[in-house]
């Protein structure tokens, strides 16, 4: 299948519907090796051939943690949307085997508390978060993602090596990447549209906005 070359980190994803599914499918797209998880067989099936690996199995049973070698992976996602236990249950697996970066869909802020309390690190509400959106949030590269319906997107990310102690006519961002800069966020300061003159330090936050491909390679840069 084809592969992105921006990203290659290990991802398990638990539970392939709708959510977990779609944001299964935009990590394999963005680089990533996922391994999906679902306990419904039908289901799993469709997915085969389409992420790096499918396993179908109850991730509610902490064996099954183990046999997938979840330790593993730097990154995690839990999208299972038929039950709340299965969903904690899962969770908490993913959490005793200490996984670093763990995400997962709740259905309530009941579910969420839960989730929080029991040391999920991020906490994803569907009818805020889609599973695409989260796909580009979960390495870190960037703190936040709005896509809009003709592929265009905003983005809020740490400045790339290449910009700090420069100002964005020196580092050329627009013409490297065809993105715009729109606004600088620096620790204690308030928002600034940028302008050509605007120099991005250490630290600061960048909202970007431009083709979500041209973000998507942008957000890579060290």
């Amino acid at each position: 299948m084809p592969k992105s070359e921006l990203y290659d980190d290990d991802v398990l994803v638990i539970g392939l519907g709708r959510f977990g599914g779609a944001a299964a499918l935009e990590l394999q797209r963005l680089g990533h090796r996922v391994l999906g998880v679902e306990a419904d067989g039908v289901l799993a099936e469709r997915f085969l051939g389409k992420l790096t690996k499918v396993v179908q199995a109850d991730a509610t049973e902490a064996r099954i943690i183990e046999t997938v070698r979840a330790r593993s992976f730097p990154f995690a996602v839990v999208g299972i949307g038929s039950s709340v236990e299965a969903s904690v249950l899962a969770a908490a697996n993913l959490v005793d085997a200490g996984i670093p970066s763990i995400w997962a869909k709740a259905h309530s802020l009941e579910h969420a508390r839960i989730l929080e309390r029991i040391g999920v690190h991020n906490i994803v509400r569907p009818e805020f978060d889609s599973g695409r959106r989260v796909a580009h949030l979960v390495n870190g590269k960037m703190q936040d993602f709005i896509e809009f319906d003709d592929g265009f997107a905003i983005i809020k990310l740490r400045p790339p090596a290449e910009a700090i102690g420069f100002t964005l006519e020196q580092s050329q961002l627009r013409s490297k990447y065809g993105v715009t800069v729109v606004g600088v966020k620096s620790p204690g300061q308030d928002f600034t549209y940028a302008v050509p003159a605007t120099k991005v330090l250490q630290g600061d936050t960048l909202i970007v906005a431009g083709k979500v491909e041209h973000l998507e390679k942008l957000a890579a840069r060290p």
